[in-house]
């Protein structure tokens, strides 16, 4: 698909995230991840959510509200999180239709994947 990522990084949805979800490749930084969590939920992608969750934090099963039409991404800070890091932090801003939802989300790295622990304090 060369239609733009839906992420917003400006990079066609093959180059970006469409590898990640297809699971051809894994996340090289926490902000990667991050972006391909989004474009998950964009699409409705349950399992790659569900994959990229720590088990430490990570619900038995991912239920997606189906009425939510995911409008943009916005990325509003960054700490860490690089290929040589174990941690990092991103700071968002998720639109959807009629609202919006803003979040600074913890990430690790565990056995060479990055992997999404919720919300950080």
């Amino acid at each position: 698909m060369s239609d733009p990522c839906p992420c917003g990084s400006g990079l066609p949805y093959d180059d970006c995230c469409g590898p990640l979800l297809a699971t051809t490749r894994l996340a090289r930084t926490a902000l990667e991840l991050m972006r391909s969590r989004y474009t998950a939920y964009y699409y409705g992608n349950a399992e790659h959510l569900w994959r990229t969750w720590h088990p430490a934090t990570r619900p038995v099963e991912v239920t997606l509200d189906r009425e939510v039409t995911w409008t943009g991404l916005r990325i509003l800070e960054v700490v860490d999180g690089e290929a040589e890091d174990s941690t990092g932090v991103v700071g968002f801003v998720a639109s959807y239709d009629g609202g919006s939802l803003r979040e600074r989300s913890s990430f690790e790295r565990r056995g060479g994947r990055w992997l999404y622990r919720g919300e950080h304090s």
